[in-house]
């Protein structure tokens, strides 16, 4: 699956992801410091689900109506990385290509979804 990991994801849960055999672009290495928007842009351009933990994209996606292919928002405590790699993957194993054109949100004991 093709991701567009914005630098508040943690390298750690990219390099999981890779190591998994997704395709990712990491923000934080090919162009740090972009605004949500340019992310977004990003996303687009590329095709390419993303992978945040920044809230601020519910807002641009369902109140701006900024269009992106897919939004996986990941809501569990930065002192849990190993519950975001599980919680991530059953995200993917329960939805897997259906991510793109959806809201998608991890949490540590539940996913919530809706469209785009």
């Amino acid at each position: 699956m093709r991701w567009l990991a914005d630098e508040c994801v943690a390298a750690a849960l990219v390099a999981f992801l890779r190591a998994s055999g997704h395709d990712v672009l990491y923000v934080a290495e090919a162009a740090a410091g972009l605004s949500d928007t340019d992310v977004m842009a990003l996303a687009r351009h590329e095709k390419r689900i993303l992978l945040t933990e920044d809230k601020d994209f519910g807002d641009l996606v369902f109140r701006r109506q900024q269009a992106v292919p897919g939004v996986v928002l990941m809501r569990i405590d930065f002192e849990e990385p190993e519950l975001k790699k599980t919680r991530l993957i059953s995200a993917i194993e329960r939805y897997g290509e259906g991510l793109f054109g959806r809201y998608v949100v991890v949490e540590d004991r539940r996913l919530r979804s809706r469209p785009l």
